[in-house]
Parts: C-alpha cells; sequence; structure tokens
C-alpha cells in the first residue's frame, strides 16, 4: 500500500505542472479573445466604411442673418453642423407654426464652407435635391437662372415636378472663398413668386462674422455693393427667366 501510495503521489508531481501550463494557456487564449472582441468595434468605426459625419455644434455662434425676413410668421431655426474635418453648415428652415414633426419645411437656406472631408466628385445638385425631396428619385432640372447679389444662381426643381405646385431649389458655389449657398422655397401660388421669395431671402442674407476668414468678410462686402430691392430680384430678363432661355435660330 505504502508503495502503491508513493507510486500515485509521483505521478501527481510530474502531471500537475503540465496540468497548470494546460489551464494557463487556456486563460491566456480567453483573455486575449475577450482583447480583440473589445477592440473589434473600435477597429469598425476607425474604418472607411463608417466615416465621420456632421454633426450639431450647439456652442457655436451664430455667423449670418436674415435682415428684414418675409417670413415673420412662420417659425424660424438656426442650425449649426461641423465636421470633424473643418467643414461648418449654417442651416435656416423656415416652418408652419402648426406644422407636424416630420413634416418639410417651407424654405430652407444653406451655407456650407467645406473643410477637409470635401469631395470634389460630389454632385451638390444630387445632395440638394435629397434635401428637397428625400423620397424622390428623378433628380433636379434647372428652372432658368436668378440674378443676384452673389451673382446669376441656377434655378432647380425635383424632375417631372409640376411649377404649380413643386418648390424651387437654387444653388450656387464659388471657388474664392470656398463656399456654396443652397436651398429652396415653397412660397407663393406661381413659380414668379417662389423666384421673388428665393431672391429676397438671398438679397437679405448678411454676414455677422467671418471669424478667422477675411476672404468671406470681403467676399460679403462685394456683395453687399451689388444689393438691390426685392422688386429688382424678381425682375427677369431673357436670360435670367423662370424657362429655360429660348434662342432663335440655329447655332
Amino acid at each position: 500500500m505504502q508503495a502503491a501510495l508513493s507510486r500515485l503521489a509521483a505521478a501527481c508531481r510530474r502531471t500537475l505542472p503540465a496540468l497548470l501550463a494546460y489551464v494557463g494557456t487556456l486563460a491566456l487564449l480567453a483573455i486575449g479573445g475577450i482583447y480583440l472582441l473589445d477592440q473589434l468595434p473600435k477597429a469598425a468605426r476607425s474604418g472607411p466604411a463608417a466615416k465621420a459625419a456632421f454633426g450639431l455644434a450647439t456652442r457655436s455662434h451664430p455667423a449670418f442673418a436674415l435682415s428684414q425676413s418675409d417670413l415673420l410668421d412662420k417659425a424660424e431655426t438656426y442650425e449649426i453642423f461641423r465636421h470633424p474635418e473643418g467643414g461648418r453648415k449654417d442651416v435656416f428652415r423656415w416652418a408652419e407654426r402648426d406644422q407636424g414633426p416630420g413634416e418639410r419645411p417651407i424654405a430652407e437656406l444653406e451655407i456650407y464652407r467645406p473643410g477637409g472631408e470635401f469631395n470634389p466628385a460630389g454632385t451638390a445638385a444630387a445632395e440638394l435635391g435629397a434635401r428637397m425631396d428625400p423620397e424622390g428619385t428623378a433628380g433636379l432640372e434647372t428652372r432658368g437662372f436668378l440674378d443676384s447679389k452673389f451673382g446669376l444662381v441656377t434655378l432647380v426643381r425635383p424632375g417631372g415636378a409640376d411649377d404649380a405646385r413643386s418648390c424651387l431649389g437654387f444653388i450656387k458655389a464659388f471657388d474664392e472663398p470656398r463656399l456654396r449657398i443652397s436651398g429652396w422655397s415653397c412660397q407663393g401660388e406661381t413659380l414668379p413668386a417662389r423666384r421673388a421669395a428665393i431672391g429676397c431671402m438671398l438679397s437679405r442674407l448678411i454676414l455677422l462674422t467671418a471669424g478667422n476668414d477675411p476672404k468671406l468678410a470681403e467676399f460679403f462686402a462685394h456683395a453687399e455693393l451689388r444689393r438691390g430691392s426685392c422688386a429688382a430680384a424678381a425682375s427677369t430678363d431673357w436670360l435670367t427667366t423662370a424657362e429655360n432661355p429660348g434662342l432663335r435660330g440655329a447655332l
């Protein structure tokens, strides 16, 4: 019996280190697996499939305003969105005071100052179309031009829509300074009335502060020199007609 117990004790002494090594290896594998699972969401967030997006900047100060707005009887919101790579969007929206949640505003004005996130290959018209009609798929079509203090602004509407019922959009991009002004208006019962509303909106857009951007301040100062009345903004000629310019003869 004593000899058997001695042999058992010797076998245990030989097996115990291997057993401890086996258990330790399993513990290390478990710890490594937990660490990798914890790191996986971070890698996914930092990957190209989940790019950074614009976020609401509640602490930023307004940089623009509209003087003597025709939309004083509407509910106005002014929101500022910033991108981690430097872009900024100042967005005005006007809605009926009794408008329900989720309903589209009757007018919008966005001033976009691109940063490092700007994609030159992107289509500004497609982005505007998605804002005007999130469920639309027909794209936008040109409905002429509007002469404003910022120069000729392209007017657009959803493709295939009826002029009597569709909202009228506008878009204007600048290279110096890098700036894009866009939006839409559903004011008025006719296309000329909506043109006039957009003309007044752009005419009354003013700069409150340029921050550290002297080119932006100079740009708005020069635009103010060309500022006219809303009646002048609503007028048309052969180029800025509500329809596409009609030409006679062959090109």
